[in-house]
């Protein structure tokens, strides 16, 4: 069984942690309408959510939707600027939690890993067998289990608050494309009474895929 992690929520809703966040989360992105007005009126807009973090009233504002085609059909979902600043600020302090149970091979959206790394480590493994098998996940992010990855969300973290953001973040979740797949003990219903799916271009779903 894994180390359970407290009292992680003040490192993750204090004022301090999210102004970093924010900066963070502006990066390359101050041109745009939403970075623009939040860090036009930065002070007030983090003691907002400040105060909606701490209150437990925080929920995901609506995701923007952009259909992509190349290299294979999928829709990206933007959320707002003020909630990806709460991403930022939670993957800082859960993402090492994770990180440290990675193997080394885990190469998405990892620092100091990545595409480049990942091809070469393919091309070692070729060079060391006479077959590989060429796979991929079918429909990765539509087809996570909210209530799986909650489960597994709660073998690594016991702070209360930080469940509960967790939580709210999969929770306000967009619908993403219907993927109807059983796991053991579902009957023909469960695929239509359990919500699946994560948002691609969360950060926070992100660091869903590299675990």
């Amino acid at each position: 069984m894994p180390e359970r992690h407290t009292d992680l929520f003040g490192r993750i809703a204090s004022f301090s942690a999210l102004r970093a966040a924010a900066m963070k989360a502006a990066l390359g992105k101050r041109g745009t309408p939403g970075a623009a007005a939040f860090m036009a009126n930065l002070e007030t807009n983090l003691l907002r959510i400040e105060r909606a973090l701490l209150e437990g009233r925080w929920k995901s504002g609506g995701y923007t939707e952009i259909e992509l085609h190349e290299p294979k059909r999928r829709i990206v979902s933007a959320a707002p600027f003020r909630d990806r600043v709460v991403h930022h600020a939670l993957c800082v302090v859960v993402g090492p939690i994770f990180e440290r149970g990675f193997i080394d091979d885990t190469l998405a959206n990892r620092k100091g890993k990545g595409t480049h790394r990942a091809i070469a480590r393919y091309e070692q493994f070729r060079n060391q067998h006479d077959h590989v098998l060429r796979a991929d996940i079918y429909r990765y992010f539509p087809s996570i289990d909210h209530a799986i990855l909650k489960a597994d969300l709660r073998r690594r973290i016991a702070c209360p608050q930080t469940l509960w953001l967790l939580d709210a973040i999969i929770d306000g979740s967009n619908a993403q494309e219907p993927v109807h797949l059983h796991f053991p003990g579902d009957d023909l219903l469960t695929p239509l009474e359990r919500r699946r799916g994560l948002p691609i271009g969360n950060l926070t779903s992100q660091r869903c895929r590299s675990g």
